[in-house]
């Protein structure tokens, strides 16, 4: 046993190994609060950016390069043409959905997995139908896929969608969009 922490206390004493990462994760917790201070409180309507995305028209609210104090959450508006529907996705994130205009349904994939050597997901093979309109709030599970439709034939819908970032960084950064919206 003695042999063993000798070798030890000699690899220490010797540098042989040595990096810096606490040191660099103290400065980096420094710029990191520094910069914070030069974030944003509050974001003005015309700071919120359009996108064209593989989910339709989304009108950013919330996103991590949007330079705010917000380092959690991503919140985004997405609109859905009259009949229309947004893309297929799934992510591990939970996502929760609030419905500020407009009816209609979301369809829900739920997931089952496995956790061996390695992870396995499987999807239902018919989807959960779920019916919404204004003022309503929608759950979707972690996982879940998804796609929401726009019911009216004559109005867009309007539903503020929040996700959270937190997962990513943990090594869940597992999102895919599964089919893309019609026309994007």
């Amino acid at each position: 046993m003695t042999d063993r922490h000798e070798i030890e206390r000699a690899r220490a004493e010797a540098g042989d190994n040595h990096v810096n990462f606490m040191s660099e994760a103290i400065e980096a917790s420094k710029n990191f609060r520094e910069d914070y201070e030069g974030r944003m409180n509050i974001v003005k309507h015309d700071q919120m950016l359009f996108e064209r995305s593989p989910d339709g028209l989304i009108k950013h609210i919330i996103h991590e390069k949007m330079n705010t104090k917000e380092c959690c959450i991503e919140m985004y508006m997405q609109f859905i043409e009259a009949g229309k529907a947004t893309g297929k996705q799934r992510h591990l994130s939970e996502e929760i959905a609030f419905v500020v205009e407009g009816s209609g349904y979301d369809l829900h994939w739920d997931v089952r997995f496995d956790c061996g050597d390695k992870f396995t997901w499987e999807w239902e093979k018919e989807p959960k139908k779920f019916e919404w309109k204004e003022g309503d709030f929608v759950y979707i599970p972690p996982y879940c896929m998804h796609q929401r439709f726009n019911a009216n034939g004559e109005q867009t819908a309007r539903i503020i969608v929040c996700n959270s970032s937190m997962v990513r960084p943990m090594g869940f950064d597992w999102f895919e969009q599964v089919e893309n919206a019609e026309g994007f």
